[in-house]
């Protein structure tokens, strides 16, 4: 079992929320996470939610922001946010922008030095970090949901279209849907995969992803605010998404919600409802 530690707990509608710290090798750095633990958890298993953030975000975005623990302890869901990137590492360039390095691990697992050591982010998510989970707290090793925001809606639903069957359900609120079209994402995967590694940026992109597809039944629950400047900007292309969802038979719901933008103010008013989605599937 690898070791953590343990940064704060408070009590939050019966439960508790914790922050921890642990040394990840995947990443090669120390890591911290946070962790909701309904009141069902002291006696019982329960399955898991993992929570993927946006660019600029950390562990404690969502946990702060979302409203989510009352709607986890409603369904008896463990919740599990990670950090978006590695810390601390101290590679040239990791503080220059907001996205790109620190903050920006984009989910993919860098080939190109210097970010290929420490920014794997997609092992840490699908690997390590889930076997921590399942080593240190009460869970139902084979029940696990994923979300996540805009980058980290992104980081969902690559981390469920690339892992068949490992996640029992996937919702995305404003996520970049088609990285290789857009600029946030043509800048993190040059950088992280190389400028000249066009067809190894595909592997990383869902409108992509989806026509190899080949699993257990999957849908890709999406949710986009119809006022999110980012969406106006050209950077999350939802519909070619569902176009390639459409094409490749895979089924997609896309919730537009009307007068919502980008903004935590948006995904706390809609949690609830993702998170009962993913509750269903967690039964």
């Amino acid at each position: 079992m690898t070791a953590i530690s343990l940064i704060s707990s408070t009590k939050c509608f019966g439960g508790l929320q914790k922050i921890y710290s642990h040394q990840s090798k995947e990443l090669a750095c120390e890591m911290k996470f946070a962790v909701f633990l309904p009141a069902a958890a002291e006696d019982r298993r329960l399955p898991v939610l993992y929570w993927l953030s946006g660019l600029t975000c950390n562990e404690t975005n969502f946990i702060q922001k979302a409203g989510a623990q009352r709607y986890a302890t409603e369904h008896n869901l463990i919740v599990v946010c990670p950090d978006t990137s590695p810390r601390n590492v101290n590679l040239p360039g990791e503080d220059d922008s907001w996205d790109f390095g620190s903050g920006a691990g984009f989910y993919v697992d860098a080939t190109q030095e210097p970010w290929s050591k420490h920014y794997r982010m997609f092992s840490y998510v699908t690997q390590e970090l889930i076997e921590l989970i399942n080593g240190n707290f009460p869970t139902v090793a084979n029940k696990m949901s994923i979300a996540g925001h805009s980058m980290g809606g992104h980081g969902a639903l690559i981390c469920a279209l690339k892992n068949p069957g490992l996640y029992k359900s996937v919702s995305a609120f404003a996520p970049i849907s088609n990285p290789t079209r857009c600029p946030w994402g043509e800048k993190a995967f040059g950088g992280y995969l190389g400028v000249d590694s066009k067809e190894e940026w595909k592997s990383w992109d869902a409108s992509e992803l989806v026509a190899g597809y080949n699993g257990p039944p999957l849908e890709l629950y999406l949710d986009q605010g119809s006022e999110d400047s980012f969406l106006k900007d050209g950077q999350l292309l939802p519909q070619n998404l569902v176009d390639a969802c459409r094409a490749a038979q895979v089924p997609c719901v896309l919730n537009m919600r009307e007068g919502y933008d980008h903004s935590y103010f948006y995904v706390a008013s809609f949690i609830g409802e993702h998170i009962a989605y993913h509750a269903r599937h967690l039964q």
